[in-house]
């Protein structure tokens, strides 16, 4: 449970699952620097970097991903997708909050698995999806949406950062742009023009993506996403269009420090609350199995 200090305040503490690139620049330091949460310690499957990450954040390296649990109320991973879905799953089965990157899993079986053992588990859960912690694209929502009222958009996401000599890892790059990156589009999408009931995809895995989406109350969008552009290119925005007129979304800095400060906050907040994030579990399977269904299309070549 939640630590009361001398004060009243309920402390929440928090031990990370990963110790490669994104563990290191993204959630180790903002976990470090976090004032809602005590940073416990480091495990990772490959032992390697942990015991040179824990130090750099002078916290506690574990041998055994079981010590970890024993030491946390909650549990923060960087991982790939079909490990976490498996670690997430034991540590929702034993009592501990999970915060996940996305996608969830590394397929629906996986992501069917982890949603029902943090409903069992009466855990609070919560999706890494930055872009919807940014300010930028909370104010979007809540003023530019209702005045548009729209009945459609697009959104696009294009970089670089799948070319040979770049610096993500392999198994990202062997997965393909929308198994990569293109969870927070198609979750952005969502939460301008309503709930995905239906999707079409075509394109090239490695190359470039197109989507067709078809939005609940016959609202439609269209995604494009490619992460083998030049280098110099990035590109991440959407635009909407209905009776309202047009606005446009621009999430190239959506991902920065500031939008995992608030998800970490507001997690911290639901564990020692016990309340449900929106973007929890039951969402991250949803887009789960988009994603599948989108990925199925570009592999058939449908």
């Amino acid at each position: 449970m939640p630590e009361r200090t001398e004060g009243g305040t309920v402390t929440v503490t928090i031990g990370l699952v990963g110790a490669g690139r994104r563990a290191a620049q993204v959630h180790a330091p903002t976990l470090a620097g976090s004032p809602d949460l005590r940073f416990t310690g480091v495990w990772a499957p490959t032992p390697g970097p942990v015991h040179e990450l824990a130090g750099r954040h002078h916290v506690q390296p574990f041998d055994r991903f079981a010590d970890l649990l024993d030491q946390c109320d909650a549990v923060a991973f960087a991982v790939p997708p079909p490990v976490q879905a498996e670690l997430a799953t034991t540590a929702a089965q034993r009592g501990k909050s999970v915060f996940l990157e996305r996608p969830m899993a590394g397929d629906i079986a996986g992501a069917e698995d982890l949603a029902e053992a943090v409903q069992r588990s009466n855990v609070v859960s919560q999706m890494g999806l930055a872009w919807r912690y940014a300010t930028e694209v909370r104010r979007f929502l809540s003023t530019e949406v209702g005045r548009i009222k729209p009945d459609g958009g697009a959104g696009r996401l294009v970089s670089g950062s799948h070319r040979p000599g770049g610096s993500v890892n392999a198994w990202r790059i062997e997965r393909g742009v929308l198994r990569d990156q293109g969870v927070d589009l198609l979750d952005l999408l969502e939460a301008v023009l309503g709930p995905i009931v239906g999707v079409q995809a075509h394109g090239d895995r490695r190359g470039w993506v197109g989507l067709m989406l078809d939005h609940q109350v016959g609202r439609f969008s269209e995604a494009s996403m490619s992460a083998t552009a030049a280098p110099e290119i990035f590109r991440a925005d959407i635009e909407i269009f209905g009776p309202g007129g047009e606005a446009a979304l621009d999430c190239t800095r959506a991902s920065g420090p500031h939008a995992y400060r608030t998800m970490y906050r507001e997690f911290a907040d639901a564990v020692r609350s016990g309340g449900a994030p929106a973007l929890g579990a039951r969402h991250g399977l949803h887009l789960q199995r988009v994603l599948e269904s989108a990925d199925t299309d570009v592999l058939l070549g449908t």
